[in-house]
């Protein structure tokens, strides 16, 4: 199971105060999705998702959990 710290830990890029963000918006995207923890594929994906987002600068964990919840939900609207 991919966690979001594993994807992290692979990139010096963020600090601790950015990885603990990154994992708070993580937990809250998965809760808002109904993401189970036996959902591998669906967090992964999402873990993913923030990691990208952070790489281009969004690192507050309410904007990121938005943003990838908006996302999410467009998607399933389509």
């Amino acid at each position: 199971m991919t966690s979001l710290r594993s994807s992290t830990e692979d990139s010096a890029a963020f600090d601790s105060e950015a990885t603990g963000a990154l994992s708070k918006a993580f937990a809250e995207v998965c809760e808002a999705l109904a993401v189970k923890p036996d959902q591998s594929r669906d967090r992964e994906v999402i873990a993913v998702r923030i990691i990208e987002l952070a790489r281009r600068g969004l690192i507050d964990a309410e904007a990121l959990s938005a943003r990838v919840v908006a996302e999410a939900e467009t998607r399933r609207r389509s």
